[in-house]
């Protein structure tokens, strides 16, 4: 199905570590969730690294772009993975206030477009908590959608009361899923690769 692949996919996780991940994390789960996500993308692509070429950042109201790890140098087994969590935990638990959701997924999306890739994904995995601060679903998609070069999509993994599904109905279709659960992660990413690779073929 589709060209024989050339050159590593190349993927962008980016991870909201804000503080409203900790602060609601004992009524939802949200941010332990956020670090199990984490972890299955990790160890989804371990043993992948020839045909993807991933970096995981962060966002939180200290900025955009907070390196969790790097492409060339991703975590080789549980202890690096344990590290990549803890930096997580500590930076959401201490970080100021606020939301760099839409500067962080323009910024990866045209970071990972000037690169060469046999197709390049931004994955965006929030608390859905976009009203608070704003950010309109039209602005959220405008974003989502800047770049053709680039699939991006969002994975709304915490949500008060219906907020990532009232979201999710508003932004385009296939853009965005709801996992609640941690185990669709590796099968939502499943369906992010194989929905691309159906598009081009």
């Amino acid at each position: 199905l589709g060209s024989p692949q050339l050159k590593p996919k190349r993927l962008r996780l980016l991870v909201d570590v804000s503080g409203s991940m900790y602060r609601f994390n004992g009524l939802d789960g949200r941010l332990e969730r956020s670090m199990e996500a984490v972890c299955m993308v990790l160890e989804a692509f371990e043993n992948y690294e020839h045909k993807f070429k991933y970096d995981i950042v962060g966002h939180s109201g200290d900025g955009f772009n907070i390196e969790l790890v790097r492409s060339e140098k991703p975590p080789r087994n549980n202890k690096e993975r344990l590290q990549v969590m803890k930096t997580m935990h500590a930076h959401s638990q201490f970080c100021m206030s606020g939301d760099h959701t839409l500067e962080g997924t323009e910024h990866a999306i045209q970071e990972i477009a000037r690169e060469e890739a046999d197709e390049r994904f931004v994955i965006v995995l929030s608390d859905a908590n976009l009203e608070r601060y704003g950010i309109s679903p039209a602005r959220f998609t405008q974003v989502l959608t800047c770049n053709p070069q680039v699939n991006a999509f969002a994975i709304f993994i915490g949500s008060l009361g219906d907020q990532a599904e009232r979201l999710q109905q508003t932004l385009p279709a296939g853009r965005s899923f709801v996992a609640m659960d941690t185990k669709q992660i590796p099968q939502i990413l499943q369906q992010i690769f194989t929905s691309t690779m159906l598009s081009t073929a």
